[in-house]
């Protein structure tokens, strides 16, 4: 169905909620071309040094450089093709928002949650994972470890505090500050790239886990795991696109070239670094691409290069603030965001004084099992309707609901397993957990546990 529904009268109130009623579609006249919105956006995403800079410890230990390569450009592919492609038509076809759109896959009252609240909710917990790594990067730069604990709480606080009130001065600095990564990428490429295929794993790490499909699938899984939240976040970038051209170009360039661009670099670097003895031959996992840069650069330089991508990283901080809390105002508008992002902010701060922020496999899988049934459902729904947007559909939709819970089950399986070590390994977990919710979200649509979609009416002009 499209927003182009038969609208009620004024006698007849509407049975659906007024985040629904109120939304209007983002007009043609507002849209942009690809390369002035969604491809440097998501480009920008991919360039955050979190991203990058640990991404070799996904199995180029005990699989090696190929294997690492392969699983890139697999999860490259798999994020564009899979996560991103069809929530970013359905914003440009339809102009309207995630929390909107989502109404049809999770109904009227639950797409309020379901994306709308959970993304808000996790935005908290990538803040915690950026005020982590960059509290982590500015003391080291410093060489004043003992900073951390006060980088850790400023950073939080004003990356919020510029995400509620000054988030569009951010924005206009946040054009140039990817350079500095870029440069940083270059630079690791062109010390250590030349010596990358004089790298082998050693017999012990082979044996530690290694095979070129596992590792494939270990570095498939990470990438996938960070990407998830922004694939469904493509509704709100495809709804600035003016045609299904903008939609493609912007995934190819935004994601795939930026995956491919980024982590390949740094695996490519790292491996370049062991092979020339910067590293132990037996240190597992292998170190970040900074800590090869340190060891090669003076103490001067190196930490130039560690706040220069510090800097870099804050506004993505400052955007986790903004995203949680305009989901937030859409979800509780009666609840002052100063409160609710104060709180979360506070969550943040935790998450990153404890060090819980630093263990990115597991907030990488969270993400991932969260947000791929997500993306899997919302794709079926899409083709179930004829690749338009059926519309909302009333109350909590069961198909939604059902295939979520399962699908978040199956990808939440890696974290489970350290305390219950019975439990299967789910190998590239975020895409079985994407399966999971497509295929969960089909059976249940043909078994007629859908709601029935409620017209949209179009609202008033202001």
């Amino acid at each position: 169905m499209s927003t182009e529904s038969t609208p009620t009268t004024a006698s007849t109130p509407s049975p659906l909620p007024s985040y629904l009623t109120s939304a209007r579609p983002n007009p043609a006249e507002n849209r942009a071309p690809w390369y002035k919105n969604t491809a440097p956006t998501y480009a920008g995403i991919f360039l955050w040094f979190v991203f990058w800079d640990s991404i070799s410890q996904n199995g180029l230990a005990t699989a090696g450089l190929l294997a690492s390569l392969i699983g890139i450009v697999l999860g490259a592919l798999i994020c564009h093709y899979l996560f991103y492609l069809v929530p970013g038509l359905l914003g440009m076809k339809t102009g309207l928002p995630l929390y909107v759109v989502g109404s049809s896959t999770f109904g009227a009252a639950g797409g309020l949650l379901m994306p709308g609240f959970l993304m808000g909710l996790l935005q908290f917990g990538w803040l915690g994972v950026n005020t982590y790594f960059s509290s982590q990067a500015l003391a080291s730069g410093f060489q004043a470890p003992q900073l951390f604990y006060p980088l850790c709480v400023l950073w939080a606080a004003g990356a919020a505090f510029v995400g509620l009130k000054g988030i569009q001065y951010v924005a206009k600095v946040a054009t140039f500050l990817p350079i500095i990564p870029m440069l940083v990428l270059l630079m690791g490429l062109v010390l250590f790239g030349g010596s990358a295929w004089s790298y082998s794993t050693t017999a012990a790490n082979e044996a530690a886990g290694g095979g070129l499909i596992r590792g494939a699938l270990a570095m498939i899984g990470a990438i996938v795991g960070f990407f998830a939240t922004a694939g469904a976040a493509g509704v709100d970038f495809g709804m600035n696109n003016r045609d299904e051209n903008d939609v493609q170009q912007g995934g190819v360039w935004g994601i795939i070239t930026a995956i491919i661009f980024t982590a390949g670099i740094s695996v490519i670097a790292v491996a370049g670094a062991w092979a020339s003895g910067i590293y132990l031959p037996t240190q597992v996992p292998p170190p970040n691409m900074t800590t090869a840069l340190e060891a090669k650069l003076s103490p001067t330089l190196y930490a130039a290069v560690m706040m220069g991508l510090t800097i870099a990283a804050f506004p993505g901080a400052c955007f986790s603030s903004f995203i949680a809390a305009n989901s937030f105002r859409t979800v509780m508008p009666k609840v002052s965001p100063f409160l609710s992002v104060g709180v979360g902010t506070v969550v943040s701060m935790l998450l990153a004084l404890t060090g819980l922020a630093a263990n990115l496999p597991g907030v990488f899988t969270i993400i991932g099992a969260s947000f791929g049934p997500i993306c899997g459902a919302m794709t079926v729904d899409y083709l179930l309707a004829g690749k338009q947007w059926s519309g909302p559909r009333a109350g909590f939709n069961p198909a939604g609901w059902i295939a979520w819970a399962l699908g978040f089950v199956v990808g939440i399986l890696p974290n489970l397993k350290a305390l219950i070590p019975a439990l299967p390994e789910v190998p590239a977990a975020p895409v079985v957990a994407y399966a999971v919710g497509a295929g969960v979200y089909y059976l249940c649509s043909k078994a007629g546990l859908q709601t029935p979609v409620v017209p949209l009416a179009e609202p008033a002009e202001a």
